[in-house]
Protein backbone atom coordinates (compact mmCIF):
# COMPACT_ATOMS: atom_id res chain seq x y z
CA UNK A 1 0.00 0.00 0.00
CA UNK A 2 1.17 3.52 -1.09
CA UNK A 3 2.51 5.98 2.23
CA UNK A 4 -0.75 8.39 2.39
CA UNK A 5 1.66 11.29 1.29
CA UNK A 6 2.77 9.84 -1.98
CA UNK A 7 -0.92 8.53 -2.92
CA UNK A 8 -2.94 11.66 -1.33
CA UNK A 9 -0.15 14.16 -2.50
CA UNK A 10 -2.13 16.28 -5.37
CA UNK A 11 -5.29 16.72 -3.00
CA UNK A 12 -2.61 17.22 0.21
CA UNK A 13 -1.46 20.25 -1.86
CA UNK A 14 -4.71 22.08 -1.62
CA UNK A 15 -6.50 21.12 1.64
CA UNK A 16 -3.04 19.70 3.76
CA UNK A 17 -2.33 17.44 6.08
CA UNK A 18 -5.20 18.93 8.34
CA UNK A 19 -7.77 18.68 5.91
CA UNK A 20 -6.77 15.26 4.85
CA UNK A 21 -6.50 14.24 8.59
CA UNK A 22 -10.39 15.42 9.04
CA UNK A 23 -11.54 13.38 5.96
CA UNK A 24 -9.37 10.08 7.33
CA UNK A 25 -11.25 10.44 10.32
CA UNK A 26 -14.26 11.08 9.04
CA UNK A 27 -17.33 8.55 8.61
CA UNK A 28 -19.89 8.80 5.90
CA UNK A 29 -23.15 6.60 5.16
CA UNK A 30 -25.00 6.79 1.55
CA UNK A 31 -28.02 6.32 1.26
CA UNK A 32 -28.90 4.43 -2.19
CA UNK A 33 -26.10 3.25 -4.32
CA UNK A 34 -27.58 3.97 -7.74
CA UNK A 35 -25.36 5.82 -9.98
CA UNK A 36 -25.71 9.15 -8.28
CA UNK A 37 -24.91 7.66 -4.94
CA UNK A 38 -21.90 5.45 -5.89
CA UNK A 39 -20.74 8.28 -8.32
CA UNK A 40 -20.40 10.39 -5.61
CA UNK A 41 -18.74 7.98 -3.05
CA UNK A 42 -16.35 7.31 -5.83
CA UNK A 43 -14.91 10.41 -5.36
CA UNK A 44 -14.74 10.38 -1.32
CA UNK A 45 -13.20 6.71 -1.43
CA UNK A 46 -10.70 7.83 -3.44
CA UNK A 47 -10.18 10.75 -1.77
CA UNK A 48 -9.47 8.87 1.89
CA UNK A 49 -12.40 9.13 3.75
CA UNK A 50 -12.14 6.61 6.87
CA UNK A 51 -15.07 4.88 6.66
CA UNK A 52 -17.87 3.92 4.55
CA UNK A 53 -21.41 1.96 5.14
CA UNK A 54 -23.32 1.41 2.06
CA UNK A 55 -27.45 1.37 2.67
CA UNK A 56 -29.43 -0.27 -0.46
CA UNK A 57 -32.29 -2.87 -0.02
CA UNK A 58 -32.67 -3.27 -4.02
CA UNK A 59 -30.99 -6.11 -6.09
CA UNK A 60 -28.96 -5.54 -9.11
CA UNK A 61 -31.11 -5.93 -12.30
CA UNK A 62 -29.95 -5.75 -15.79
CA UNK A 63 -31.20 -1.77 -16.09
CA UNK A 64 -28.12 -1.03 -13.52
CA UNK A 65 -25.36 -2.06 -16.20
CA UNK A 66 -26.48 0.41 -18.09
CA UNK A 67 -25.83 3.56 -15.84
CA UNK A 68 -23.77 2.40 -13.37
CA UNK A 69 -19.76 1.46 -13.70
CA UNK A 70 -19.86 -0.35 -10.34
CA UNK A 71 -22.45 -3.35 -11.39
CA UNK A 72 -21.68 -5.76 -13.90
CA UNK A 73 -23.39 -8.78 -15.23
CA UNK A 74 -22.17 -11.05 -12.26
CA UNK A 75 -24.06 -8.95 -10.09
CA UNK A 76 -26.88 -9.10 -11.58
CA UNK A 77 -29.71 -10.68 -8.88
CA UNK A 78 -27.38 -9.80 -6.26
CA UNK A 79 -27.46 -6.97 -3.34
CA UNK A 80 -26.54 -3.64 -4.75
CA UNK A 81 -25.46 -2.76 -1.51
CA UNK A 82 -22.86 -5.83 -1.48
CA UNK A 83 -21.87 -5.09 -5.13
CA UNK A 84 -21.28 -1.65 -4.80
CA UNK A 85 -19.49 -1.92 -0.87
CA UNK A 86 -16.71 -4.08 -3.09
CA UNK A 87 -16.14 -2.76 -5.58
CA UNK A 88 -15.41 0.78 -4.06
CA UNK A 89 -13.26 -0.63 -1.51
CA UNK A 90 -10.92 -2.04 -4.27
CA UNK A 91 -10.71 1.61 -5.44
CA UNK A 92 -9.02 2.14 -2.23
CA UNK A 93 -7.92 -0.45 0.36
CA UNK A 94 -6.77 2.21 3.47
CA UNK A 95 -10.87 2.76 3.73
CA UNK A 96 -13.14 0.87 6.20
CA UNK A 97 -16.17 -0.50 3.99
CA UNK A 98 -19.57 -2.14 5.39
CA UNK A 99 -23.14 -2.79 3.99
CA UNK A 100 -26.45 -2.64 5.19
CA UNK A 101 -29.14 -4.65 2.70
CA UNK A 102 -32.41 -2.20 4.03
CA UNK A 103 -34.68 0.28 2.28
CA UNK A 104 -33.23 3.95 3.24
CA UNK A 105 -36.49 4.85 3.79
CA UNK A 106 -37.71 1.82 5.97
CA UNK A 107 -34.76 2.84 8.07
CA UNK A 108 -35.44 6.30 8.48
CA UNK A 109 -38.69 5.09 9.80
CA UNK A 110 -37.50 2.88 12.53
CA UNK A 111 -34.29 3.35 13.08
CA UNK A 112 -32.87 6.93 13.22
CA UNK A 113 -30.98 6.41 15.67
CA UNK A 114 -28.66 4.77 13.16
CA UNK A 115 -27.47 7.98 11.85
CA UNK A 116 -25.61 9.16 14.58
CA UNK A 117 -22.88 7.78 14.56
CA UNK A 118 -21.79 9.37 11.25
CA UNK A 119 -19.60 12.30 10.61
CA UNK A 120 -21.71 12.90 7.42
CA UNK A 121 -24.95 11.68 5.63
CA UNK A 122 -25.07 11.66 1.76
CA UNK A 123 -28.63 10.87 1.37
CA UNK A 124 -29.62 10.66 -2.69
CA UNK A 125 -32.86 10.01 -4.94
CA UNK A 126 -35.01 10.27 -1.78
CA UNK A 127 -38.62 11.25 -1.83
CA UNK A 128 -39.26 14.66 -0.29
CA UNK A 129 -41.28 12.68 2.53
CA UNK A 130 -38.10 11.47 3.34
CA UNK A 131 -35.84 13.76 3.04
CA UNK A 132 -37.92 16.13 5.79
CA UNK A 133 -37.92 13.00 8.33
CA UNK A 134 -34.04 12.62 7.42
CA UNK A 135 -33.34 16.36 8.02
CA UNK A 136 -35.04 16.58 11.48
CA UNK A 137 -32.98 13.41 12.92
CA UNK A 138 -29.42 14.46 11.33
CA UNK A 139 -29.89 18.28 12.85
CA UNK A 140 -31.11 16.54 16.24
CA UNK A 141 -28.05 14.12 16.13
CA UNK A 142 -25.88 16.73 14.80
CA UNK A 143 -25.10 15.01 11.81
CA UNK A 144 -24.41 16.52 8.57
CA UNK A 145 -26.11 15.64 5.73
CA UNK A 146 -26.23 16.25 1.82
CA UNK A 147 -28.83 15.35 -0.11
CA UNK A 148 -28.62 14.88 -4.13
CA UNK A 149 -30.69 14.00 -6.78
CA UNK A 150 -30.59 13.00 -10.68
CA UNK A 151 -33.36 12.61 -12.46
CA UNK A 152 -33.38 12.28 -16.70
CA UNK A 153 -31.56 15.66 -17.21
CA UNK A 154 -31.54 17.52 -13.83
CA UNK A 155 -29.51 17.36 -10.84
CA UNK A 156 -30.05 18.21 -7.27
CA UNK A 157 -27.94 19.09 -4.44
CA UNK A 158 -28.66 20.56 -1.29
CA UNK A 159 -26.50 20.84 2.23
CA UNK A 160 -28.98 20.89 5.71
CA UNK A 161 -26.79 21.96 8.35
CA UNK A 162 -27.53 23.83 11.38
CA UNK A 163 -24.16 25.60 11.49
CA UNK A 164 -20.61 25.40 9.33
CA UNK A 165 -18.05 27.47 10.30
CA UNK A 166 -15.02 28.10 8.15
CA UNK A 167 -11.94 29.55 9.19
CA UNK A 168 -9.47 28.79 5.94
CA UNK A 169 -12.11 29.90 3.39
CA UNK A 170 -9.42 30.55 0.51
CA UNK A 171 -10.86 32.83 -1.64
CA UNK A 172 -9.72 33.43 -5.04
CA UNK A 173 -9.37 36.48 -4.63
CA UNK A 174 -8.57 38.81 -1.50
CA UNK A 175 -6.97 41.65 -1.18
CA UNK A 176 -3.35 41.43 0.86
CA UNK A 177 -3.19 42.27 4.17
CA UNK A 178 -0.52 45.02 4.03
CA UNK A 179 -2.02 47.66 6.05
CA UNK A 180 -0.76 50.43 3.25
CA UNK A 181 -3.50 52.83 4.45
CA UNK A 182 -3.30 51.94 8.32
CA UNK A 183 0.51 50.79 8.93
CA UNK A 184 1.88 50.20 12.70
CA UNK A 185 4.61 52.06 14.28
CA UNK A 186 7.56 49.56 13.57
CA UNK A 187 6.30 49.83 9.84
CA UNK A 188 6.18 53.56 9.80
CA UNK A 189 10.20 53.38 11.63
CA UNK A 190 11.23 50.77 8.90
CA UNK A 191 10.17 53.17 6.16
CA UNK A 192 11.41 55.92 7.06
CA UNK A 193 15.04 54.89 7.12
CA UNK A 194 14.18 54.48 3.45
CA UNK A 195 15.32 57.27 1.40
CA UNK A 196 12.84 57.46 -1.78
CA UNK A 197 15.10 60.45 -3.47
CA UNK A 198 18.31 58.74 -3.32
CA UNK A 199 20.95 59.87 -5.92
CA UNK A 200 22.17 56.03 -6.67
CA UNK A 201 19.72 54.27 -9.30
CA UNK A 202 20.13 51.31 -8.58
CA UNK A 203 18.58 51.56 -4.24
CA UNK A 204 16.14 53.60 -6.39
CA UNK A 205 14.77 50.60 -8.37
CA UNK A 206 14.88 48.56 -6.21
CA UNK A 207 13.19 50.22 -2.96
CA UNK A 208 9.85 47.81 -2.43
CA UNK A 209 6.11 49.02 -3.16
CA UNK A 210 4.91 49.08 0.19
CA UNK A 211 7.70 51.33 1.28
CA UNK A 212 6.95 53.85 -1.27
CA UNK A 213 3.07 53.42 -0.80
CA UNK A 214 3.74 54.10 3.19
CA UNK A 215 5.91 56.76 2.46
CA UNK A 216 3.99 58.57 -0.10
CA UNK A 217 0.51 58.35 1.80
CA UNK A 218 2.21 59.42 5.15
CA UNK A 219 3.02 62.75 2.51
CA UNK A 220 -0.11 63.00 1.31
CA UNK A 221 -2.07 62.84 4.87
CA UNK A 222 -0.12 65.33 6.05
CA UNK A 223 -0.95 67.50 3.39
CA UNK A 224 -5.06 66.63 3.59
CA UNK A 225 -5.46 67.16 7.48
CA UNK A 226 -4.58 63.26 7.64
CA UNK A 227 -6.95 62.07 5.35
CA UNK A 228 -5.97 59.85 2.47
CA UNK A 229 -7.06 60.21 -0.94
CA UNK A 230 -10.86 59.24 -1.83
CA UNK A 231 -12.13 60.97 -4.77
CA UNK A 232 -11.48 59.80 -8.35
CA UNK A 233 -9.52 63.08 -8.82
CA UNK A 234 -7.27 62.68 -5.77
CA UNK A 235 -6.44 58.80 -6.72
CA UNK A 236 -5.70 59.90 -9.64
CA UNK A 237 -3.34 62.61 -8.20
CA UNK A 238 -1.80 60.05 -5.99
CA UNK A 239 -1.03 58.02 -9.23
CA UNK A 240 0.48 61.01 -10.81
CA UNK A 241 2.57 61.73 -7.86
CA UNK A 242 3.89 58.57 -7.87
CA UNK A 243 4.85 58.51 -11.62
CA UNK A 244 6.91 61.47 -11.18
CA UNK A 245 8.89 59.91 -8.58
CA UNK A 246 10.14 57.69 -10.93
CA UNK A 247 13.92 58.43 -12.18
CA UNK A 248 13.34 56.03 -15.34
CA UNK A 249 10.64 53.95 -17.64
CA UNK A 250 12.12 50.69 -16.49
CA UNK A 251 11.72 51.29 -12.99
CA UNK A 252 9.39 48.21 -11.73
CA UNK A 253 8.93 49.09 -8.31
CA UNK A 254 7.32 52.01 -9.25
CA UNK A 255 4.91 50.45 -11.64
CA UNK A 256 4.13 47.94 -8.92
CA UNK A 257 3.48 50.75 -6.89
CA UNK A 258 0.91 52.32 -9.47
CA UNK A 259 -0.88 49.37 -9.27
CA UNK A 260 -1.13 48.61 -6.22
CA UNK A 261 -2.09 52.08 -5.13
CA UNK A 262 -5.73 51.49 -4.59
CA UNK A 263 -4.61 49.51 -1.38
CA UNK A 264 -3.82 52.94 0.01
CA UNK A 265 -7.19 54.13 -0.75
CA UNK A 266 -9.10 50.86 0.83
CA UNK A 267 -10.89 51.53 4.16
CA UNK A 268 -9.37 50.82 7.30
CA UNK A 269 -10.77 48.21 9.95
CA UNK A 270 -12.69 45.00 8.95
CA UNK A 271 -15.25 44.39 6.70
CA UNK A 272 -18.85 44.39 6.75
CA UNK A 273 -19.02 40.21 7.15
CA UNK A 274 -16.60 40.01 9.59
CA UNK A 275 -18.13 42.74 11.93
CA UNK A 276 -21.67 40.47 11.03
CA UNK A 277 -19.36 37.65 12.40
CA UNK A 278 -18.26 39.33 15.70
CA UNK A 279 -21.75 40.97 16.74
CA UNK A 280 -23.62 36.98 15.98
CA UNK A 281 -25.70 36.30 19.45
CA UNK A 282 -23.00 33.48 19.55
CA UNK A 283 -20.02 35.64 19.97
CA UNK A 284 -21.00 35.94 23.77
CA UNK A 285 -19.60 32.61 24.63
CA UNK A 286 -20.58 30.36 27.83
CA UNK A 287 -19.57 26.55 28.46
CA UNK A 288 -21.37 25.36 25.63
CA UNK A 289 -20.09 27.26 22.93
CA UNK A 290 -18.12 25.59 20.31
CA UNK A 291 -14.28 26.82 19.85
CA UNK A 292 -14.30 29.08 17.03
CA UNK A 293 -17.02 31.10 18.74
CA UNK A 294 -14.48 31.22 21.48
CA UNK A 295 -12.05 32.41 18.82
CA UNK A 296 -14.31 34.69 17.55
CA UNK A 297 -15.09 36.36 20.92
CA UNK A 298 -11.33 36.63 21.41
CA UNK A 299 -10.92 38.52 18.23
CA UNK A 300 -14.05 40.84 19.23
CA UNK A 301 -12.29 41.98 22.08
CA UNK A 302 -9.00 42.19 20.15
CA UNK A 303 -10.35 44.16 17.69
CA UNK A 304 -11.95 46.69 20.08
CA UNK A 305 -8.92 47.35 22.07
CA UNK A 306 -5.40 46.07 20.97
CA UNK A 307 -6.25 46.17 17.09
CA UNK A 308 -7.89 49.77 17.16
CA UNK A 309 -10.86 48.82 14.29
CA UNK A 310 -8.37 46.10 12.93
CA UNK A 311 -8.19 42.14 12.68
CA UNK A 312 -4.69 40.75 13.54
CA UNK A 313 -2.26 40.88 11.24
CA UNK A 314 -1.77 37.90 8.66
CA UNK A 315 1.98 38.34 8.27
CA UNK A 316 2.93 37.69 4.84
CA UNK A 317 3.65 39.43 1.72
CA UNK A 318 3.58 39.40 -1.74
CA UNK A 319 6.56 38.89 -4.25
CA UNK A 320 7.34 42.67 -5.24
CA UNK A 321 10.31 44.06 -6.62
CA UNK A 322 12.85 44.68 -4.00
CA UNK A 323 16.44 43.96 -2.74
CA UNK A 324 17.30 40.99 -0.98
CA UNK A 325 17.70 42.77 2.24
CA UNK A 326 15.24 45.27 2.36
CA UNK A 327 12.37 42.72 0.96
CA UNK A 328 13.66 40.07 3.79
CA UNK A 329 13.70 42.70 6.63
CA UNK A 330 10.21 44.06 5.77
CA UNK A 331 9.37 40.32 6.18
CA UNK A 332 10.45 40.04 9.06
CA UNK A 333 8.88 43.15 10.31
CA UNK A 334 5.43 41.71 8.83
CA UNK A 335 6.15 38.02 10.79
CA UNK A 336 7.01 39.92 14.09
CA UNK A 337 3.40 41.83 14.02
CA UNK A 338 1.54 38.82 12.68
CA UNK A 339 2.89 37.00 16.00
CA UNK A 340 2.40 39.96 18.26
CA UNK A 341 -0.86 39.76 17.68
CA UNK A 342 -1.25 36.14 17.61
CA UNK A 343 0.17 36.30 20.93
CA UNK A 344 -2.61 38.67 22.57
CA UNK A 345 -5.34 36.41 20.88
CA UNK A 346 -4.14 33.36 22.23
CA UNK A 347 -3.79 34.90 25.76
CA UNK A 348 -7.55 36.30 25.26
CA UNK A 349 -8.90 32.55 24.14
CA UNK A 350 -7.37 30.79 27.12
CA UNK A 351 -9.04 33.49 29.43
CA UNK A 352 -12.05 33.19 27.85
CA UNK A 353 -11.65 29.10 28.14
CA UNK A 354 -11.03 29.23 31.82
CA UNK A 355 -13.57 32.24 32.66
CA UNK A 356 -16.34 29.57 30.97
CA UNK A 357 -14.96 26.57 32.91
CA UNK A 358 -12.95 24.75 30.00
CA UNK A 359 -9.22 23.74 29.86
CA UNK A 360 -7.35 26.75 28.96
CA UNK A 361 -5.46 24.91 26.46
CA UNK A 362 -8.20 22.89 25.06
CA UNK A 363 -7.70 24.79 21.95
CA UNK A 364 -4.56 24.03 20.30
CA UNK A 365 -2.02 26.99 19.04
CA UNK A 366 -2.21 26.01 15.89
CA UNK A 367 -5.64 26.00 15.39
CA UNK A 368 -5.64 29.79 17.56
CA UNK A 369 -2.63 30.54 14.80
CA UNK A 370 -4.43 29.89 11.75
CA UNK A 371 -7.49 31.26 13.00
CA UNK A 372 -5.08 34.67 13.55
CA UNK A 373 -4.13 34.46 9.92
CA UNK A 374 -7.34 33.63 8.58
CA UNK A 375 -9.25 36.30 10.61
CA UNK A 376 -10.74 38.22 7.75
CA UNK A 377 -11.57 35.77 5.89
CA UNK A 378 -13.80 33.39 8.11
CA UNK A 379 -17.06 32.36 7.25
CA UNK A 380 -20.07 31.33 9.03
CA UNK A 381 -22.99 29.65 6.94
CA UNK A 382 -26.50 28.62 7.95
CA UNK A 383 -29.00 26.27 6.69
CA UNK A 384 -32.90 26.19 6.83
CA UNK A 385 -34.23 23.06 7.72
CA UNK A 386 -35.61 21.29 4.33
CA UNK A 387 -39.27 21.12 5.76
CA UNK A 388 -38.93 25.22 6.09
CA UNK A 389 -37.63 25.90 2.51
CA UNK A 390 -40.38 23.14 1.34
CA UNK A 391 -43.57 24.44 2.93
CA UNK A 392 -42.53 28.16 3.24
CA UNK A 393 -39.54 28.96 0.37
CA UNK A 394 -38.84 32.96 -0.20
CA UNK A 395 -42.10 34.11 -2.26
CA UNK A 396 -40.61 36.73 -3.84
CA UNK A 397 -37.13 34.52 -4.60
CA UNK A 398 -39.58 32.21 -5.91
CA UNK A 399 -41.25 34.30 -8.32
CA UNK A 400 -38.12 35.81 -9.84
CA UNK A 401 -36.60 32.38 -10.64
CA UNK A 402 -39.91 31.58 -12.09
CA UNK A 403 -40.10 34.75 -14.06
CA UNK A 404 -36.74 35.05 -15.26
CA UNK A 405 -35.20 33.65 -18.35
CA UNK A 406 -31.86 33.07 -16.43
CA UNK A 407 -33.85 30.81 -13.66
CA UNK A 408 -36.79 29.87 -15.02
CA UNK A 409 -35.43 26.23 -15.87
CA UNK A 410 -33.95 25.77 -12.91
CA UNK A 411 -36.61 27.27 -10.80
CA UNK A 412 -39.22 24.53 -13.31
CA UNK A 413 -36.93 21.59 -12.29
CA UNK A 414 -37.15 22.39 -8.80
CA UNK A 415 -40.79 22.19 -8.49
CA UNK A 416 -40.93 19.45 -10.44
CA UNK A 417 -38.81 17.32 -8.48
CA UNK A 418 -41.25 18.00 -6.26
CA UNK A 419 -44.61 18.10 -8.05
CA UNK A 420 -43.07 14.18 -8.81
CA UNK A 421 -42.98 13.40 -5.85
CA UNK A 422 -46.08 14.61 -5.21
CA UNK A 423 -47.43 12.70 -8.14
CA UNK A 424 -45.80 9.64 -7.41
CA UNK A 425 -47.71 9.61 -3.80
CA UNK A 426 -50.86 10.46 -5.17
CA UNK A 427 -50.78 8.18 -8.37
CA UNK A 428 -48.81 5.24 -6.54
CA UNK A 429 -46.46 5.64 -9.92
CA UNK A 430 -43.66 7.73 -11.34
CA UNK A 431 -44.41 9.97 -13.59
CA UNK A 432 -43.66 8.00 -17.19
CA UNK A 433 -44.68 5.28 -16.02
CA UNK A 434 -48.25 5.70 -16.59
CA UNK A 435 -50.30 2.79 -18.50
CA UNK A 436 -52.69 5.03 -20.08
CA UNK A 437 -52.73 8.11 -22.79
CA UNK A 438 -49.56 10.11 -22.38
CA UNK A 439 -51.00 13.10 -22.79
CA UNK A 440 -53.24 12.57 -20.07
CA UNK A 441 -50.00 11.19 -17.88
CA UNK A 442 -48.59 14.90 -18.54
CA UNK A 443 -51.32 16.75 -18.29
CA UNK A 444 -51.77 14.86 -14.35
CA UNK A 445 -48.20 16.32 -13.96
CA UNK A 446 -48.71 19.47 -15.03
CA UNK A 447 -51.74 19.79 -12.72
CA UNK A 448 -49.81 18.43 -9.50
CA UNK A 449 -47.48 21.13 -10.08
CA UNK A 450 -49.47 24.03 -10.46
CA UNK A 451 -51.20 23.12 -7.30
CA UNK A 452 -47.93 22.73 -5.70
CA UNK A 453 -47.01 26.29 -7.05
CA UNK A 454 -50.56 27.38 -6.05
CA UNK A 455 -50.00 25.60 -2.31
CA UNK A 456 -46.59 27.81 -2.62
CA UNK A 457 -48.31 31.18 -3.00
CA UNK A 458 -47.14 31.32 -6.63
CA UNK A 459 -50.60 31.03 -8.28
CA UNK A 460 -50.30 32.12 -11.83
CA UNK A 461 -46.28 31.99 -12.02
CA UNK A 462 -45.23 30.49 -15.25
CA UNK A 463 -44.18 27.05 -15.72
CA UNK A 464 -43.09 25.97 -19.18
CA UNK A 465 -44.86 23.14 -20.97
CA UNK A 466 -41.81 21.54 -22.79
CA UNK A 467 -40.61 20.97 -19.39
CA UNK A 468 -43.17 19.40 -18.06
CA UNK A 469 -43.06 16.96 -20.81
CA UNK A 470 -39.52 16.48 -20.58
CA UNK A 471 -40.12 15.63 -16.53
CA UNK A 472 -42.58 12.95 -17.96
CA UNK A 473 -40.05 11.48 -20.45
CA UNK A 474 -37.41 11.23 -17.72
CA UNK A 475 -39.16 8.82 -15.90
CA UNK A 476 -37.02 9.08 -12.67
CA UNK A 477 -34.05 7.54 -14.86
CA UNK A 478 -30.81 8.18 -13.55
CA UNK A 479 -28.60 9.09 -17.02
CA UNK A 480 -25.34 8.14 -15.82
CA UNK A 481 -23.32 11.18 -17.44
CA UNK A 482 -25.67 13.27 -15.08
CA UNK A 483 -25.65 11.06 -12.27
CA UNK A 484 -21.32 11.35 -12.38
CA UNK A 485 -21.72 15.38 -12.64
CA UNK A 486 -23.90 15.41 -9.82
CA UNK A 487 -21.83 13.53 -7.90
CA UNK A 488 -18.89 15.20 -7.90
CA UNK A 489 -20.53 18.08 -6.76
CA UNK A 490 -21.71 16.40 -4.16
CA UNK A 491 -19.02 14.95 -3.26
CA UNK A 492 -16.92 18.11 -3.44
CA UNK A 493 -19.16 19.77 -1.01
CA UNK A 494 -18.60 16.99 1.50
CA UNK A 495 -15.29 17.10 1.43
CA UNK A 496 -15.70 21.22 2.01
CA UNK A 497 -18.39 20.28 5.00
CA UNK A 498 -15.54 17.55 6.39
CA UNK A 499 -12.09 19.45 6.22
CA UNK A 500 -13.93 22.86 6.91
CA UNK A 501 -12.17 24.48 4.04
CA UNK A 502 -13.45 26.52 0.88
CA UNK A 503 -16.84 27.80 1.69
CA UNK A 504 -19.61 25.39 0.46
CA UNK A 505 -22.34 26.60 -1.44
CA UNK A 506 -25.60 28.09 -0.22
CA UNK A 507 -28.91 27.30 -1.20
CA UNK A 508 -30.30 24.79 -3.71
CA UNK A 509 -28.00 23.53 -6.51
CA UNK A 510 -30.11 22.68 -9.65
CA UNK A 511 -28.08 21.21 -12.57
CA UNK A 512 -30.00 21.67 -16.33
CA UNK A 513 -28.33 19.19 -18.33
CA UNK A 514 -31.08 20.88 -21.32
CA UNK A 515 -28.72 24.34 -21.41
CA UNK A 516 -25.70 23.14 -19.37
CA UNK A 517 -26.22 25.47 -16.56
CA UNK A 518 -25.71 25.26 -13.34
CA UNK A 519 -27.42 27.44 -11.03
CA UNK A 520 -27.72 28.04 -7.24
CA UNK A 521 -31.98 28.86 -5.73
CA UNK A 522 -31.80 31.09 -2.74
CA UNK A 523 -34.71 30.16 -0.86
Amino acid sequence: MAEPKVKYDRQLRIWGEQGQAALEKSSICLLNCGPTGSETLKNLVLGGVGSITVVDGSKVEVGDLGNNFMVDESSVGQSKAKTVCAFLQELNDAVKAKFIEECPEALIETNPSFFSQFTLVVATQLAEDSMIKLDRICREANVMLLFARSYGLAGFVRISVKEHVVIESKPDHFLDDLRLNNPWPELKSFAETIELNAADPVAHKHTPYVVILVKMAEEWAKAHDGNLPSTRDEKKEFKELLKAKMMSMDEDNYKEAVDASFKVFAPRGINAELQQIINDGCAEVDSSSSDFWVMVAALKDFIVHEGAGEAPLEGSIPDMTSSTEIYVNLQKIYQAKAEADFLVIEEKVRNILKKTGKDPHSIPKSVIKSFCKNARKLKVCRYRLVEDEFSNPSLSELQRYLSSPDYSFAAGFYILLRAADRFAANYKVIPGHFEGEIDEDIARLKSTAVALLNDLGCSGSPLNDDLVSEMWRYAASELHTVAAFVGGVASQEVIKLITKQFVPMSGTFIFNGIDHKSQLLSL
